[in-house]
């Protein structure tokens, strides 16, 4: 699994991320506190706290999946 915290601060974002989690073969969740949503629906991103960083949960081990979502992931 990989996991990384990731900041998504607009809407523009919002879509890009899940158009790209759309892709995906595999599950990808998005959590905040003690909130867990489906990163592939554009609803549970949007319920999610997004004024701070989130932790996205990927059911694989592929690295290129990091460099997909660089830009959102937070140091």
């Amino acid at each position: 699994m990989i996991t990384a915290q990731v900041i998504l601060n607009n809407i523009e974002s919002v879509n890009r991320f899940v158009a790209i989690m759309s892709e995906k073969p595999y599950d990808v969740d998005l959590g905040s506190g003690k909130y867990l949503v489906n990163a592939k629906s554009m609803m549970g991103v949007l319920s999610l706290d997004l004024t701070k960083p989130v932790t996205v949960n990927a059911e694989t081990f592929d690295q290129a999946f990091l460099d997909e979502i660089k830009e959102y992931i937070v140091e």
